[in-house]
């Protein structure tokens, strides 16, 4: 059974003002989904599907995911605000979804079988597809083994503003061991880091961090919908909180119900953060291009 991918890109619309003005970075008006989705289907994966909000799917679908009707099969989830609340009335005062973790729990009806998660706005590279791929394809795998692929964090960070980065600790045979959100991480007079709370705490640069691309088996959506409605009790009320994929895989490393492997790649990634990043991204796209790596035109 071919692996599905699934796009985290609910998120587009609000960053991209309704998708009209997403970014190219490819010679022929490529986004980065394009390269993306060019990557998984390099590595065999058989299904793609996207997570939207429904406000946008006009627009995604004629802008996006029409390129893809006759190249993979094709489907959608929706992350609104109501979605799988089972019950729980939401405060009037919130208008946004409730997180990574929940933007994955939304998918729970088009996918059964081994599957990754990526970002829509990063760039993962060839072979951190075709890692995530082999390990989902394992025949020995039980329900509840679980993969990340990892970076280095030095290699992560954009040039123009701090970032947020799920830095990782793990053991001696690379299973994942805990994810610590570090936000604001930034690089400061050749040293890397981050602030909690104010106060400044510094990273060598060469720690492994994870930038959601993430392999997963059915067993996950359980999981997520055990935890999501744990989360709407205990912060459901608050007008912002959230339910972040790194603390769902923290919660069931901690209560031994899931592995977590963390497969290293040295591909580039790249993403768009803030709006110079386009400018070094196109630059990365361009130099891939001369190598070989792709085509000119990547769907010719």
């Amino acid at each position: 059974m071919k692996p599905t991918l699934l796009i985290l890109a609910a998120g587009l619309g609000s960053r991209y003002g309704g998708l009209k003005q997403i970014d190219s970075i490819g010679p022929n008006g490529e986004i980065i989904i394009d390269y993306s989705i060019y990557d998984a289907l390099s590595a065999g994966f058989g299904k793609i599907v996207f997570v939207i909000q429904h406000y946008f799917e006009e627009a995604f679908r004629k802008k996006i995911g029409s390129k893809f009707d006759n190249l993979i099969e094709t489907a959608y989830a929706y992350q609104e605000l109501d979605a799988c609340l089972d019950g729980f009335k939401p405060p009037e005062a919130r208008s946004k979804p409730w997180g990574t973790g929940h933007a994955i729990l939304v998918a729970r009806d088009v996918i059964h079988e081994p599957f990754a998660v990526i970002n829509a706005d990063d760039y993962y590279g060839p072979n951190s597809f075709k890692m995530i791929a082999g390990f989902l394809a394992a025949k020995d795998l039980c329900p509840n083994d679980y993969a990340m692929v990892g970076w280095t964090l030095k290699d992560t960070l954009s040039e123009y503003g701090p970032v947020a980065r799920g830095v990782c600790k793990c053991d001696e045979r690379m299973f994942l061991r805990k994810i610590t959100e570090c936000k604001k991480v930034e690089k400061i007079k050749g040293c890397v880091r981050y602030l909690d709370d104010g106060i400044e705490h510094f990273l060598k640069g060469s720690e492994i961090v994870s930038m959601n691309l993430w392999g997963f088996q059915p067993s996950i959506f359980q999981h997520l919908q055990s935890l999501f409605r744990r989360f709407l009790k205990e912060h459901g009320n608050e007008k912002d909180s959230e339910l972040y994929i790194p603390a769902v895989i923290d919660e069931l490393i901690e209560t031994n119900k899931a592995t977590v492997k963390v497969l290293l790649t040295n591909d580039t990634w790249f993403g768009v953060t803030y709006r110079r990043d386009r400018v070094i991204a196109a630059r990365c796209i361009r130099e891939l291009i001369n190598q070989g790596l792709y085509p000119e035109n990547l769907w010719e």
